[in-house]
């Protein structure tokens, strides 16, 4: 169990709805989509769906960009996952990781565990127990990057999803070298105006934030000495 996994969530009901095409540029066809995750069973027919309350922090957050880089916008690479789909990326993932180190399949047990504690560090543990809901499987997580007026994404230093030390969102803040320097200053740009909207950063994931989940509050009590938050937003 992760840390934030021990805070405890009233669900408050809020409905799941699309995010607004007209505010935002979108990863399509969705990566996940194409490698044959299962979201025909889904709640929703798309990954593009948050909670109500958090698609309106987010619209906030496009708001807040646009007012330093107005031709900038937020791109929505994934949001709403069901736990299907997050199994089948860890599963994915994993099989990706054992092909890429050589392993002969099935992989044996003390491999497999070493491979799968490594995935757990990136990608949440598919867990269908209420009490500890995968983070985009509330409808209250995202994941994101920024594009440019020709829709072109700004680059970040790492891609979305990639399993290193260069996600960490602070990766290249010590760095004397200019273009690394420059992928600082853009994290920053999105960090501060996802922030400034009332969301979290995954601390290990420079692309992933949240408003709501479990998450979201185990990171705003660190930050914060006052009162202690709940989750208010579950599995849906």
């Amino acid at each position: 169990m992760k840390p934030y996994q021990q805070i405890a969530i009233y669900e408050c009901g809020e409905p799941l709805v699309p995010i607004p095409q007209e505010h935002f540029a979108f990863e399509i066809p969705h990566p996940y989509q194409k490698l044959g995750a299962p979201y025909d069973n889904s709640k929703a027919d798309s990954p593009y769906y948050l909670r109500q309350g958090v698609v309106d922090s987010l619209i906030a957050a496009q708001t807040e960009l646009q007012q330093s880089y107005p031709k900038w916008k937020i791109l929505i690479f994934d949001a709403y996952r069901p736990v299907e789909v997050q199994q089948f990326m860890v599963d994915y993932t994993f099989n990706q990781i054992a092909l890429a180190q050589g392993c002969e399949f099935p992989v044996s047990e003390d491999k497999r565990q070493v491979i799968i504690e490594h995935v757990y560090q990136f990608w949440a543990v598919p867990s269908l127990d209420r009490a500890t809901p995968p983070p985009h499987s509330t409808g209250a997580a995202l994941d994101i990057t920024l594009v440019d007026e020709n829709n072109r994404r700004i680059d970040m230093g790492s891609p979305i999803d990639e399993i290193s030390e260069r996600s960490y969102p602070d990766y290249f803040c010590n760095s004397k070298e200019p273009q690394k320097q420059e992928y600082h200053r853009r994290r920053q740009i999105l960090k501060n105006a996802m922030i400034g909207a009332g969301f979290q950063q995954h601390p290990n994931e420079w692309w992933h934030f949240c408003l709501g989940d479990q998450m979201w509050a185990w990171l705003t009590n660190q930050n914060n000495s006052g009162n202690q938050l709940i989750a208010r937003y579950g599995r849906y």
